[in-house]
């Protein structure tokens, strides 16, 4: 069996799928668009094309190798994230040939079902309530919010009340037998982290996710020790190399993106590296549905796997919802806030090729919103 076609697609709302089509017919999906750098990111797999096209890809190992290694630069998010679309397409190939979910190939499953959590925003508090009540009767047992919107580089009294504020009107609509998870998403510094953190403990957050920005995760270990609440991190790290330094310093929740980490073949080495630790998963996945479903079967196969986000119902889908490029929406429907292990081969959804191919006739160009503050310099968003 060789590797014949590789095709690549735009899609609202702002993904990029590939497609892999192999000379006896079989075809695999992976998703390894970064967001606001599709078209980047299309780039890199069509030059990784070239070294794939004839291959056999069942070889995904020394594929995942070559991809990673090969002109001797390697690392990024692109080329992380193109490399994780590949290797998602080439294990859902592989499952297809062996008839046999991707879970099953890793080892088997580790349980029965992923809990899965869903985004409610955050960033204007007055819409909390009602965002949490919808996600709710989705089927989710858990979510995950802002702690604040536009933040000032020191935190003011104002700013602190208003991540009291959010997570006082979330705890009163989840009660206290469901879930809060709390993301800064980079935007507080150091010691804004801390101070939030701190307040935040009476409402006990499932976890507080990215206290400090990446390039400043050898100072992660301060917020750590700073409070009860666990921390997590890992949306913006690529590799298990560039985990380990969050790890040493007492993460307690991983978050390797499954479109952005290196795909299954990566993941699962990060997980291994994550149990050393004590430390569980809970991937990031604010994409579609290959890449969600990528996140299952490493979830499905895991032990220390905590919890999987999901985009059901985010902001960024604007009318098109995460079903609807699969055959069958039931693939992945909620029951009682979790998914069920896939029965299919593959990684377990089947895709709706036409659905694809039509939407990809109408190009997106995602970007990510620019903030500044009220001096004129630049905000993270």
């Amino acid at each position: 069996m060789k590797i014949a076609r590789i095709e690549t697609f735009m899609v609202a709302p702002r993904w990029l799928l590939v497609r892999i089509e192999t000379d006896t017919g079989i075809v695999g999906w992976g998703e390894p668009g970064l967001e606001g750098f599709a078209e980047i990111s299309r780039t890199a797999v069509e030059h990784m094309s070239e070294y794939l096209l004839g291959h056999d890809p069942l070889q995904i190992e020394r594929h995942w190798q070559v991809m990673t290694k090969t002109g001797m630069y390697r690392g990024g998010p692109i080329f992380a994230s193109a490399v994780a679309g590949i290797d998602q397409a080439l294990w859902d190939i592989a499952g297809k040939y062996a008839n046999m979910p991707v879970y099953q190939m890793l080892g088997g499953p580790a349980r029965d079902r992923v809990r899965m959590y869903g985004w409610v925003g955050g960033d204007e508090p007055s819409e909390l309530a009602d965002a949490i009540s919808l996600q709710l009767e989705a089927g989710f047992t858990a979510v995950k919010m802002n702690a604040s919107g536009r933040m000032r580089v020191s935190p003011t009294v104002d700013d602190i009340d208003g991540v009291i504020e959010r997570l006082s009107a979330a705890r009163q609509v989840l009660g206290p037998h469901r879930d809060v998870a709390v993301d800064f998403h980079g935007r507080f510094t150091l010691a804004g982290s801390i101070c939030a953190l701190q307040v935040m403990e009476e409402f006990h957050p499932l976890f507080g996710e990215e206290p400090v920005l990446p390039e400043h995760v050898h100072r992660i270990g301060d917020v750590v020790q700073q409070t009860s609440i666990p921390i997590a991190t890992g949306e913006r790290l690529h590799s298990r190399h560039e985990f380990l330094p969050a790890l040493q310093a007492g993460i307690r929740v991983a978050q390797p993106d499954l479109s952005h980490a290196g795909g299954i073949t990566e993941v699962r080495k990060i997980a291994a590296l994550a149990e050393v630790y004590d430390v569980q998963l809970a991937p990031h996945c604010p994409l579609g549905p290959i890449a969600l479903a990528a996140c299952l079967n490493i979830g499905f196969s895991t032990q220390n796997y905590l919890i999987q986000e999901m985009s059901l119902g985010i902001h960024y889908n604007e009318g098109l919802e995460l079903y609807d490029y699969l055959e069958d929406p039931s693939d992945l429907k909620l029951k009682d806030g979790h998914i069920e292990r896939f029965t299919k081969p593959g990684l377990g959804v089947d895709i709706n090729e036409a659905a694809v191919r039509k939407a990809a006739q109408q190009d997106h160009k995602w970007r990510a919103p620019q903030w500044f503050h009220d001096d004129g310099a630049f905000q993270e968003w």
